[in-house]
């Protein structure tokens, strides 16, 4: 498969896990940790020649848990070890597939831990044959509340496994839960909040109103093949979707659109048949895209770590990639607890020339980078300037207030149309309670 050394968290983990003790892994994304879990694993069931259910491997959400299963495949290609992924939201064709795969047997299961709380307590499946436990990305389950089903889950496997805790930070609440299920594991830590180096990193200082023409300008500076923009909320993801839809080769991706749909629109992106992918944290971990050339954060994250994810999706495997961060007034301190975790000033690149200066920014020590170089000048196109309230022609244009008190039209207008895609008929459910 073209892997000719290992990296460091394989390096560390294969020989903790070949010996059979627990363990806890902080690695961030990108640094090659599902082959960390699933070589020693796969070595030991080739090994042991058993045909029974061995190994089961949860992940917070289905993108991650099929990407896992089609890693497993690869890998396994010529052991005869099979392995099944379980997740929700796909149609009865789907989980009649699951079940059927279930019952013709499997050595790994890779699942979402609600589905699986399903099939147990219907009786679809049984663990009293398992051998190793792993729980992927252990921090994002945790935030998306599954801490009570993973313990459920547990109480039907066998006390005497191995278990194998995978996360991209390590907080409290982390280290409580797996004295929980873990017995006097090993630790393993890796570069935490460090983003690749090939990554050039770049913020805007900008007011809300401005996100939309700057991202045009960026997008229209260079012919992209694979580009990434998160937004904070699924409602500014299917907002802007719709505003770019019309000037780019754009798909939103976000938990409103059905399972069959959300696959089809992955695997188009990984195809290069869509160049642009708008979506929300939900593709920011674990999701395994090769090429990704530029992220864009027209919303700065909320939680530093989760930056460290976003910016992961490109110059993975040692190739180069942008990651550019639109910050307004309100996440200025959340942009400097960023570059505080990342270690490093990210360098504030001046707006292009057609629009009107942003907000101040002076946090983390990041100094304007006025240079040709830094961001191409001269707009692909310009847009005629409306006179402001209270503006006479010829005079200073009024400033911005410092802290705007609306977004873009674009971003916050109620939405009751459908919107057509090519991949399905899309929902457009305001949901405020998720973000996701």
């Amino acid at each position: 498969m073209g892997f000719d050394k290992p990296t460091p968290i394989q390096e560390k983990a294969i020989p903790v896990i070949l010996a059979g003790k627990d363990l806890i892994a902080c690695a961030q994304t990108g640094t090659g940790k599902t082959a960390a879990f699933v070589l020693p694993i796969l070595n030991k069931i080739s090994k042991s020649g058993t045909a029974s259910l061995n190994t089961l491997i949860l992940a917070p959400t289905r993108e991650l848990a099929i990407q896992i299963d089609q890693q497993i495949q690869g890998f396994s290609y010529f052991l005869g070890v099979s392995s099944v992924p379980i997740y929700g939201g796909g149609d009865g064709i789907v989980w009649e597939q699951q079940k059927k795969a279930l019952e013709t047997g499997a050595e790994i299961v890779v699942a979402t831990p609600g589905r699986l709380i399903a099939l147990l307590a219907g009786g679809k499946i049984d663990l009293s044959t398992l051998e190793h436990l792993v729980l992927d990305e252990a921090d994002r389950m945790m935030d998306m509340g599954f801490s009570d089903d993973i313990l459920k889950i547990v109480n039907y496997l066998p006390q005497n496994r191995q278990t194998i805790l995978f996360s991209a930070t390590m907080p409290p609440k982390i280290r409580q839960f797996s004295m929980k299920i873990l017995n006097k594991p090993e630790e393993i830590s890796i570069a935490i909040g460090k983003t690749a180096s090939g990554v050039t990193q770049a913020m805007y200082s900008v007011y809300d109103i401005q996100k939309e023409e700057l991202v045009r300008h960026i997008l229209t500076q260079r012919n992209y093949e694979a580009v990434i923009i998160f937004c904070s909320t699924k409602d500014k993801v299917k907002a802007l979707y719709k505003t770019l839809r019309k000037s780019f080769d754009i798909e939103a991706f976000h938990s409103d659109l059905e399972q069959l749909e959300r696959e089809k629109i992955m695997s188009a992106f990984k195809n290069r048949k869509v160049k642009i992918l708008i979506g929300t944290d939900i593709i920011s971990r674990g999701i395994d895209v090769v090429g990704i050339e530029l992220v864009i954060n027209y919303d700065t994250p909320g939680d530093p770590e989760d930056y460290v994810h976003r910016v992961g999706r490109t110059a993975r495997a040692d190739a180069k990639g942008e990651a550019i961060t639109f910050v307004n007034p309100k996440d200025q301190p959340k942009f400097v607890r960023i570059e505080k975790l990342i270690g490093m000033a990210v360098t504030q690149n001046p707006l292009p020339a057609h629009l009107e200066k942003g907000p101040s920014y002076s946090g983390g020590e990041a100094k304007a980078n006025p240079s040709p170089a830094s961001t191409v000048t001269g707009p692909s196109f310009k847009k005629k300037k409306k006179k402001k309230p209270g503006q006479t022609s010829g005079s200073a244009p009024r400033p911005y207030p410092s802290t705007p008190t609306t977004e873009a039209s674009t971003v916050n207008e109620p939405k009751s149309e459908l919107i057509p895609s090519k991949y399905g008929q899309r929902k457009n459910v305001i949901d405020s309670e998720s973000s996701h």
